[in-house]
């Protein structure tokens, strides 16, 4: 599971104009039995695209090895399989979401799904690992078009009435997804169809997104936002070269012996990032329409919040990598034996999410998220223990309590994350912030991996492809989560204490995207 794949809500896709969206519905949302089938089979359709992307998120790291040993990757081509499309993901989301209410969310919504098959399509053909990172750059970034519009076509077909029923369906599909995942991954792996090996992961996704394609065609009724700002092409830039110039030498210093235009890079990203605000507040002053509203971080819950979600993406970003690498590399266990030693993990997080939004949260507050930072680290610490004390002989089922209680700190964290987030957020403002909240989600992701270079490979010797080091390694990329999950523990005490329920904000709940 991944951050960007807990953390899915009902405002999750958003884009920055995605707020008090006064769309009037179209003719799918007349109560004729021709268009209430209409707007359920849109319903089926767009759901089934965010399950596939859901689904691609966590499929691949369980894969990581396979394609490692096929295609002679080396690690920074690992960590780029992973972290480029999270950085594509993340670098396009809010575009993504502008340019639906410019152009038309069916018409984005058609582009994203034909280009994200298309992108499946070059990374299961792939013969080298340039093209097979290549490709996901592309698959990340076809997804940050289509993602955004799922939610955002969910809004305009079906009344406000019937929304509560459709986002709890939408919910399932998340969970389903984030579960699901790794063990797909791991069968398809592990089945080694037509001897493809590692490809199927890839492949799965082309008849699903053909008739995706196809039956949104017919299906799915165009909607635009009424007054739909203008694309901030400049912010885009700027924010993407900062994302670029920080986590590429991250990435690729390791195996360049960490030259001089590394450093470079990095220091001057932060330079970047401050053009980029300038241009922010400029592009505010101007017309009105920055990439990103910059006032939402006069919010001091929800400056903290972005934090958060930050360091809460680079701890898993960090984490599912290096544990996939552990069990396969490290340990020697196959596929399947990875895939299914971590179901108790998607169980705890799944388990203790329900528990967390509707009886701890509300009664507790932000304590719940605390505590459930506290937990994760008290997992990884009995993780750690466990490892060094089993070492290579280590079982599945002695892993199955500290994923447990690591699946259990999670899922009080990331079910109610955003909406605490987003409790002190003017209403008229949650679409920009939600999609704020999960761009810096994604964002974390990609640094996450990018500084497994530092975290993990820095102590690996890569002549070596296999055995005990690798379980060393993951050992200390532990000891680095741990004090990322104290760091969210300290800065959780920027959250409300209690999040206001949605009838008491300003605007009342209908005036939320």
């Amino acid at each position: 599971m991944t951050t960007e794949t807990a953390q899915t809500s009902p405002e999750r896709e958003n884009g920055p104009v995605q707020e008090e969206r006064n769309d009037t519905l179209n003719d799918t949302s007349s109560s004729s039995p021709a268009a209430d089938r209409r707007r359920w089979l849109a319903l089926a359709i767009v759901m089934t695209a965010a399950f596939m992307d859901l689904v691609d998120v966590t499929i691949v790291n369980i894969a990581i090895p396979s394609m490692r040993q096929d295609l002679g990757a080396s690690t920074s081509a690992i960590q780029w399989i992973t972290a480029g499309y999270a950085l594509a993901f993340a670098a396009g989301l809010i575009t993504g979401g502008r340019l639906g209410d410019i152009y038309g969310r069916k018409r984005l919504f058609l582009i994203g799904i034909a280009g994200f098959t298309a992108a499946s399509l070059l990374c299961g053909i792939a013969a080298n690992p340039t093209v097979l990172v290549g490709s996901r750059l592309l698959q990340g970034g076809m997804a940050a078009l289509m993602v955004p519009q799922v939610l955002a076509i969910i809004h305009v077909t079906f009344p406000a009435h019937e929304r509560g029923k459709v986002f709890g369906l939408f919910g399932a599909i998340v969970g389903l997804g984030a579960v699901s995942g790794p063990m797909l991954g791991a069968l398809l792996t592990e089945w080694n169809i037509l001897g493809l090996e590692w490809r199927p992961i890839f492949l799965i996704n082309l008849p699903v997104g053909i008739a995706g394609a196809i039956l949104g065609r017919k299906f799915i009724t165009e909607s635009k936002a009424p007054d739909a700002l203008r694309l901030d092409l400049v912010g885009v830039v700027l924010a993407t070269l900062a994302l670029v110039m920080l986590i590429f030498p991250l990435t690729q210093g390791r195996e360049n012996d960490w030259p001089l235009w590394g450093f470079v890079l990095m220091i001057a990203a932060p330079f970047v990032f401050a053009a980029f605000i300038a241009y922010e507040r400029y592009k505010t002053r101007k017309d009105g329409s920055p990439l990103v509203e910059l006032s939402l971080f006069k919010v001091k819950s929800f400056a903290g919040g972005i934090a958060v979600q930050l360091t809460f993406g680079i701890a898993t970003g960090i984490f599912f990598l290096v544990w996939t690498l552990y069990m396969q590399m490290g340990l020697g266990w196959s596929a399947l034996r990875a895939g299914t030693t971590g179901i108790p993990f998607s169980i705890a997080v799944s388990v203790a999410a329900g528990m967390s939004v509707q009886k701890l949260v509300p009664r507790f507050g932000r304590k719940v998220l605390q505590g459930g930072a506290l937990t994760m680290a008290a997992g990884l610490l009995l993780y750690i223990w466990e490892s060094d004390r089993y070492g290579m002989e280590i079982a599945s089922w002695q892993m199955a309590l500290p994923l447990i209680v690591m699946g259990a700190g999670m899922g009080l964290i990331v079910a109610p994350l955003t909406d605490t987030v987003l409790s002190e957020v003017p209403p008229r403002h949650a679409g920009s912030a939600s999609g704020l909240i999960n761009t810096t989600g994604q964002m974390g992701n990609a640094l996450g991996l990018g500084l497994t270079s530092v975290v993990y490979f820095g102590s690996i010797d890569d002549a070596v492809p296999f055995g005990p080091q690798y379980v060393d390694a993951f050992r200390g990329a532990l000891w680095w989560v741990v004090a990322v999950l104290v760091l969210i523990f300290a800065v959780m005490f920027m959250l409300p204490r209690k999040s206001v329920p949605m009838e008491q904000r300003e605007g009342g709940p209908e005036t939320v995207a």
